[in-house]
Formats: structure tokens, sequence, C-alpha cells
């Protein structure tokens, strides 16, 4: 089985063809560069290095959100458009996923952390169980000292990742209260080998869509849909 794999859902643009036995290529930049412009790029780029025809590819796992609107957006409709031109299926995989999972067989919780604004991170808790790797807290927006205060009623180690933890690093330090780490600089980000391997098990669990039915998945409104909603509610006020 051989999948094509892209994670553009923060900062970081990433694409990777992998393997059940191996990463055969990955290309990954963490710099303030519009996905739009990088991944396709990308792409062309390791299908040259490792001589590979796109038709080969089994299917496209993409991480499906949370993330940047914006970025969620182009990996949807570059995963969507391979899809429908390949004729594969698209795995989606969960972005907080795939980064817990960059920390596959640590025994310690992890935490992964991607800055959401508004005083918010998009977050879950997971730990590795007989190699696989186990939900405890789905994915979800919330105020980081609430996730950080279930770490510490959990009364386990933990490792936090992310883009999150370097915004907020002040506050974690301050106030988890159980041992911690952060992650190194070379798995503290959105790998797109990451979204592959799960995506691979993925796969053989049938998780799968077709590219017609592959949407990302924000957990909130964009701003511009936060500032409509707000403007009719004031509205709304205004008649009562």
């Amino acid at each position: 089985m051989k999948l094509l794999a892209l994670d553009s859902s923060g900062l970081v643009a990433s694409v990777a063809i992998v393997t059940e036995d191996a990463v055969l290529a990955e290309y990954t930049v963490n710099f303030k560069k519009t996905h739009s412009q990088t991944l396709l790029p990308m792409l062309e780029e390791i299908t040259k290095m490792i001589d590979l025809d796109l038709s080969e590819v089994d299917g496209i796992a993409v991480a499906e959100g949370p993330g940047s609107f914006t970025g969620l957006r182009i990996g949807s409709a570059t995963a969507k458009g391979l899809g429908l031109a390949l004729g594969v299926p698209i795995i989606p995989v969960p972005t907080l996923n795939g980064l817990a999972y960059n920390l596959f067989g640590t025994d310690h919780l992890i935490c992964p952390m991607m800055d959401a604004r508004r005083n918010q991170v998009y977050t879950g808790l997971y730990d590795f169980h007989e190699s696989s790797l186990r939900i405890l807290v789905e994915q979800k927006a919330a105020a980081i000292e609430d996730m950080i205060a279930q770490i510490n009623q959990m009364g386990k180690g933990v490792i936090y990742l992310g883009d999150g933890t370097s915004v907020y690093k002040n506050i974690i330090q301050e106030q988890t209260k159980v041992e911690y780490q952060f992650a190194p600089a070379h798995l503290s980000r959105q790998r797109a080998s990451a979204i592959g391997c799960l995506g691979i098990q993925y796969y053989k669990q049938n998780k799968v869509q077709t590219a017609a039915e592959h949407s990302p998945i924000y957990l909130r409104l964009s701003q511009a849909e936060r500032e409509r909603q707000e403007k009719i509610n004031d509205k709304l006020q205004r008649t009562e």
C-alpha cells in the first residue's frame, strides 16, 4: 500500500509518500508562505525525486482539521482535486491525532496544542496503549487553563507539543503541576508522514471517503462567520 499524505493545517506545509514499511519521501516547510503556493510544487519535487507516478498511490491521507481555516481549505481542495483526478479515496486524519502520533510509544500523556487565537487552543489528550494511539479527550477548542487543569487531575506525566506551546509556554510552566516536557523541535509540529502512517491504519479500518464527500473539520466558525453572526445578534437585540 502506498499513500500520499498532506498537512497544511497550520504554519507548517508538509507532503509525504508513505508505505506500510517506510516513509519514501517527505517535504516539510515551517515558514510563512501561502500553502497554495507551496503544496503542489513540494509534491512535484518529491515525486520527481523518487520517480513516482501519482497513479501508483492507493489513497490520499489529509489532515482534516482543526487548524487554520485557510490552510485547511487549501489542503482539502488539493486532496479532493487529486482524489478526483486519480480516482482514489480520501483518508481524513484529525490534525491533533497526527500531531500526537509523532510521539509514538511514549508512556506519558500527550497533549498537542495549536494556537486557535481568542485565548484558546485546539487540543486533545492521548496516550499509547499496546502500541495503539488512544484518544483520552477528543480534539476540541478550549481555554488552555481548562486543559491543564484536566491534566493535573489525571496526575500523570505529560508531553506538550504543537505551535500553541510556544504561544502559551509561560502559562503551561506556571500551571502544570505534574511532571511535564516539551517535545523536541523535530517532533513538535505537523508532519505529513505521521498523517500518512495513521492514514494507512484508517484505510485498513475502512475510514475512507470519496473525494466528493470530503470536507475539512473546523470546530469553530471562521472570523467572517463570527462577525456576521454578531451583526445578526445585534440586529435582533435592537428589534426586541
